[in-house]
């Protein structure tokens, strides 16, 4: 028989559990919003993926073709995507989404490491509603996906 052992739930202090309510907070605009990130850097992928998953459903796809399909599936608030992908480029993607029901009208956002001068008017015309370049500052995206979420 084993002996009795008096257990005591391990219990934060007032203080503690505010501070980590604050630390924990989400953006009342952004709670439940999905993002789809579609990228070929599968280490990219993963790090916005931990970056993003605190506020937002965040999904990743390697190339346009998966990223279509994910689209289609998950119906995200908003897409960020790189350019120079393994099977068609972004515009192509963006081309794509213009033509799928319910998805014509997704925000997204091109990330890439392109230059930006011979990119970013493309890609608006596009249909890319924001351009950044790599390497990206997290704030900076961060504010941009809470302003077209919200």
């Amino acid at each position: 028989m084993l002996p009795s052992i008096n257990y005591e739930p391990y219990s934060l202090s007032p203080n503690a559990e505010h501070k980590l309510k604050v630390l924990n907070h989400k953006p009342k605009s952004t709670r439940g919003a999905k993002i789809l990130v579609i990228d070929d850097d599968r280490d990219l992928c993963l790090g916005l993926r931990i970056r993003l998953q605190p506020y937002y459903e965040t999904y990743c796809a390697n190339d346009a073709g998966a990223g279509l399909s994910m689209a289609f599936t998950e119906m995200p608030d908003v897409i960020i995507l790189d350019i120079g992908l393994p099977d068609y480029d972004g515009y192509f993607f963006m081309q794509s989404l213009t033509e799928i029901p319910g998805l014509a009208g997704v925000p997204v956002i091109v990330l890439t490491g392109r230059d930006r001068f011979t990119h970013e008017g493309r890609c608006r015309d596009a249909g890319a509603k924001l351009f950044f370049q790599k390497p990206v500052d997290n704030r900076r995206l961060l504010g941009a996906i809470e302003q077209l979420v919200g």
